[in-house]
């Protein structure tokens, strides 16, 4: 799979990761649970890392830490979950909470959901960078109505990592937040590269256009995840899945080359 750097550290990142929305909210001992196990084996063996996740995702974190640790696979993951709460002292325990669902003693990415207290809470993050409890610090949203608060957080404040929505059919991110990041040396996750779900679920009964072999792509989920990993300015995506085989299918989009802007203007038009 394809890394790109960090622009903070030049840290190599692979190019497809794992969302955990939904599909990592499961019971312990369940027939879900133990195919997440397959997930995360799955991501290791194709060379991803990037496992995103939320205290709002239900138990998404917990099943995460768990796997994790029964796998011993701690080392070989990098983890990102967020803060999505008002005030310094529910901040610090809604994370310290996320440290104990992960069973890490150290989260690689911190990020502020949808800029709530965001200055609050980077202040504490900034202390905890010092003190290497996190790595990197963020911030996240998913929404272009947003885009205008996301892009003066992003002019004011030194940041590691933009977590933002981009798909084909939601490219409003191209316009100023996508060269604003690379302009000020911030790694750029894609979040909703499929648009939600139903951008794929409509291209699912299609058939594929004859230029997807071109480029190397199989599948519609292969098309959609070169066409994010296409911009400069992104580091990695998050496709979000609770089934091995779509891992798998995924992290594929991750290797060879990445058409330019040109091919894409092409054919992307063409596209039911």
């Amino acid at each position: 799979m394809n890394t790109r750097p960090i622009p903070s550290t030049q840290e190599a990142l692979p190019v497809i990761g794992c969302g955990t929305w939904m599909g990592f909210d499961v019971a312990a001992a369940s027939a879900g649970h133990r195919r997440l196990a397959d997930v995360l084996d799955a991501l290791v063996a194709t060379g991803g890392k990037l496992i995103d996740s939320s205290p709002m995702y239900g138990r998404a974190e917990a099943v995460t830490g768990q796997l994790l640790e029964a796998a011993r696979q701690r080392d070989k993951a990098f983890l990102a979950t967020k803060v999505w709460t008002s005030g310094r002292e529910a901040g610090i325990a809604q994370m310290e909470q996320s440290f104990q669902r992960l069973r890490t003693e150290r989260i690689d990415l911190m990020q502020v959901h949808n800029l709530v207290d965001w200055r609050t809470h980077l202040a504490t993050l900034r202390g905890w960078k010092d003190q290497g409890r996190v790595r990197y610090l963020g911030i996240t949203h998913y929404t272009a109505s947003a885009y205008a608060d996301v892009e003066a957080v992003l002019r004011a404040e030194p940041l590691d990592f933009l977590q933002i929505n981009y798909s084909l059919d939601a490219q409003e991110a191209e316009q100023r937040l996508l060269p604003l990041a690379a302009e000020r040396g911030v790694a750029v996750i894609a979040n909703m590269p499929f648009g939600g779900g139903s951008l794929l679920r409509r291209l699912r009964e299609q058939p594929l256009p004859g230029w997807a072999a071109e480029i190397g792509c199989a599948s519609w989920a292969q098309v959609l995840l070169k066409f994010v990993l296409s911009h400069p300015a992104v580091t990695c995506t998050i496709p979000g899945t609770s089934r091995p085989e779509h891992l798998v299918d995924n992290a594929a989009a991750g290797v060879g080359s990445f058409p330019d802007e040109g091919f894409w203007r092409r054919n992307a038009a063409s596209l039911p």
